[in-house]
């Protein structure tokens, strides 16, 4: 017979289980449970189950930590004149503003293989030929497979420190007994720290990742960089807080199959956001393009219909692109509209003012253009040329030779003037140009440029007819 209580001290305690939530990996929403569609950003699929952290992560204070700051008025703060470092690749140093700024925290993504690797273990080499000491950790590569990498690169510095480390404490740690003059970090998704229970990649092991880094990057002045995968859409991977918490986020673009790369800046609280890099990608890493118009013109066929330049402003540096378009009588029932290196809804508004405004049928055509040398345009300035592109296109006529044409193109057909109108004529002019057609609205404060013929317009219609 079995005493009275006896059931209730022998049987097993059961422990109340760890509280677990779902968070998107796509935005960082989080939910009490699993949910197909993501109610913010409204992705599918992208809810995983995780764990809080256990010592409370970021927002917990740790014992025998510095007290709060105290605001201070900002006439008392002392400021220097900080002279930027440079890292010996001028391009690159162009993008950031100038060099690096002591403390700052950069976020670098591209494709994968488009070289965000080779360009960071290049730009380390430059700071360690000045005798500075560098600290290059991946976390996707062994250290032999970077002293190969290194050794094709011919980046072979002693102060060129590297090491392969994916544990989020262990290399800041790392950067503390190392004191850098500047370090990084490849990539952001492959680290992760053990105070989570998520899985590296996560939301939650890339946002504490990135806020323990800009934290140690604040406080020591090391300046560093974050390699950050991209997703199907050109997008970093990860949180869309990862790009607001760092001070620069660069991308650097290019077709694989070209040799051609561009370094663009999309966000810079030390320098311009419209500056680019051109960097050449040849076997011995990264070459500069100090002269990229030369480079994108240097195999446009002459009098051929469809091929047309334009002068297009990137930040400081205006770039002579050659423009292509080519229209053919449709296959199927609907007529296709393939763009490459240009804003495609852009390029069909166009294409629907050339049919209203210059009575060109070209709703029953393919049409498909395309920027030569794999680069991407975006400012309207080029408007003009893609116009004058599809139309040579169609009438089967090549615009005169030695011309350039740039101009801002409106839904009634206008021609509406376009910013650095001199800039853009004297890099023509520099590349052997001898014609430009812009808009009549910039000839009213446009110096008559030596050598260079100028041509005003005020409409589409006006433009083809000066054209063809």
């Amino acid at each position: 017979m079995i005493a009275k209580g006896t059931l209730s001290q022998t049987a097993p305690i059961v422990k109340k289980t760890a509280k677990t939530f779902f968070s998107c990996q796509a935005c960082g929403y989080r939910a009490p449970r699993w949910m197909g569609k993501c109610p913010d950003c409204g992705a599918w699929d992208s809810f995983v189950e995780e764990r809080p952290p256990a010592g409370g992560g970021l927002l917990a204070r740790p014992a025998g930590a510095a007290s709060p700051a105290q605001p201070v008025p900002i006439d008392a703060i002392e400021i220097d004149t900080e002279k930027r470092i440079l890292t010996g690749i001028a391009e690159f140093d162009r993008v950031l503003g100038g060099g690096l700024v002591a403390g700052t925290l950069v976020l670098i993504g591209g494709d994968p293989g488009i070289g965000k690797s080779t360009l960071m273990l290049q730009a380390m080499d430059g700071l360690a030929r000045q005798d500075l000491r560098v600290l290059y950790v991946s976390g996707e590569e062994s250290t032999r497979q970077i002293r190969l990498r290194s050794r094709r690169l011919s980046c072979g510095s002693p102060n060129l420190l590297v090491a392969s480390e994916v544990e989020v404490e262990a290399i800041l740690a790392m950067i503390d007994s190392v004191r850098p003059a500047a370090a990084v970090v490849d990539s952001i998704q492959t680290l992760y720290s053990p105070e989570l229970g998520s899985a590296p990649g996560s939301v939650s092991q890339v946002r504490e990742a990135t806020v323990r880094l800009m934290l140690a990057a604040k406080r020591s002045g090391v300046p560093m960089f974050l390699v950050g995968h991209v997703t199907k859409d050109g997008a970093i991977a990860g949180p869309r807080l990862l790009e607001h918490m760092v001070d620069t986020v660069l991308y650097f673009e290019g077709d694989r199959s070209h040799m051609f790369r561009v370094l663009r800046a999309v966000k810079n609280r030390f320098g311009s956001t419209n500056e680019i890099g051109v960097f050449e990608m040849k076997d011995a890493g990264l070459e500069e393009v100090p002269n990229p118009s030369a480079v994108f013109l240097s195999e446009r066929p002459a009098a051929a219909p469809g091929s047309v330049v334009a002068a297009s402003l990137e930040g400081t540096r205006p770039i002579l692109v050659e423009l292509q378009a080519l229209t053919a009588g449709a296959s199927f029932g609907t007529p296709r509209r393939t763009i490459l290196g240009l804003d495609a809804n852009r390029v069909a508004l166009l294409a629907a003012v050339l049919e209203k405004k210059a009575g060109m049928h070209l709703m029953g055509l393919d049409l498909f253009m395309n920027v030569a040398g794999g680069v991407k345009v975006s400012e309207p300035a080029v408007d003009l040329a893609v116009a004058a592109a599809i139309a040579s296109s169609f009438l089967d006529r090549p615009v005169p030779a030695g011309t350039v044409v740039l101009g801002e193109v409106g839904l009634t057909g206008e021609v509406r003037a376009v910013g650095q109108a001199e800039a853009r004529i004297l890099e023509a002019r520099k590349m052997g140009f001898t014609r430009c057609l812009l808009p009549r609205g910039n000839l009213k404060r446009l110096p008559v440029p030596e050598g260079v013929e100028i041509l005003g317009v005020g409409s589409v219609a006006e433009a083809v007819e000066q054209l063809f």
